[in-house]
């Protein structure tokens, strides 16, 4: 009786031991923006940081402006 049992669950234990894993899911790669240099981010940095600094230089400008028109 006990080698009836114990076959069938040796049959399964070998096929499950033998069976390849499932390969892990991959993501798709993801689509990497158009670089065009290396170092183009920093030079989007750059340009952003110059465009911030003209906004600022026109504010100050116009506020020394305001207050030169008071004091008069």
């Amino acid at each position: 009786m006990m080698l009836r049992l114990t076959a069938p669950i040796a049959v399964v234990l070998a096929c499950v031991a033998c069976s390849k894993p499932a390969p892990p899911q991959q993501d798709p790669p993801k689509p990497q923006a158009a670089v065009s240099v290396p170092w183009q981010s920093m030079e989007d940095q750059k340009k952003k940081a110059q465009d911030v600094q003209k906004v600022v230089d026109k504010q100050a400008e116009d506020q020394r402006k305001a207050v030169e028109a008071q004091e008069q």
